[in-house]
């Protein structure tokens, strides 16, 4: 299925914390969005694959994308790999879409810097007619990326605030993530009120900046277009 957005994730749960008002929002003003987890999150502290996945296609559901996809790619190991390049460009040729959204290239974790790389690159091999890979070429029009844990100055924001809502359910749904430590769960970053905390100063920052309650940033690195000085157009 050819989408106007797809949206790559290291994990189960990263874009949901990155860009889940605005997969919502792109969904509610009638865009088709595909979502790609890259790795099933296997060297996490907490939870099966298995659970990862249904938890990640209950989130699909809440947020309203038209599909969710998992590459299965070695987690902790994105990138590493020829083949993790080969597997992606052909990824995005199959789906061909307008926009790619990626992690932004600088983060705390290694596995976002690296799947930021990974994307960029295939992003770019996808649209060259004479690379090898299954699929006819496909230029994106742009890729942007998102904040998972750390946050620049954005590019731009999308106002999400009419979303938030559903951005809680789709995080919600990582019950094997978000859970309190406790009971055979492993104490983690994520599961701790903190890190909520975190997700929702971040996006009511970058909301009260532009004047909206909440919203999410994103960086591109193309200059970005417009028609007029004019605040709205």
């Amino acid at each position: 299925m050819a989408v106007d957005l797809l949206v790559f994730g290291p994990h189960p749960d990263d874009l949901e914390i990155g860009l889940g008002g605005t997969i919502a929002r792109h969904v509610a003003q009638g865009s088709t969005v595909g979502l790609c987890d890259m790795t099933a999150g296997e060297m996490g502290s907490n939870g099966t694959v298995d659970e990862r996945i249904a938890e990640a296609e209950a989130a699909r559901v809440v947020l309203g994308a038209a599909w969710r996809e998992n590459l299965r790619l070695q987690d902790r190991e994105i990138g590493k790999h020829p083949d993790h390049l080969l597997k992606v460009a052909a990824f995005i040729r199959r789906h061909r879409p307008r926009v790619v959204a990626a992690p932004y290239w600088s983060d705390r974790h290694p596995d976002h810097v690296a799947a930021s790389a990974l994307i960029t690159e295939a992003v770019f091999n996808a649209g060259l007619r004479k690379y090898r890979v299954e699929g006819d070429a496909h230029k994106a029009e742009w890729i942007c990326y998102y904040f998972i844990n750390d946050s620049a100055a954005p590019s731009f924001v999308v106002d999400v605030s009419a979303q938030y809502e559903k951005k809680r359910q789709a995080l919600d749904c990582h019950v094997t993530q978000f859970r309190p430590a406790g009971s055979g769960t492993a104490a983690t970053r994520l599961n701790t009120p903190v890190f909520r905390q975190l997700i929702e100063s971040r996006d009511a920052q970058f909301g009260a900046l532009a004047g909206v309650t909440w919203a999410e940033g994103l960086v591109v690195r193309d200059p970005v277009v417009r028609t007029a000085l004019f605040k709205t157009l």
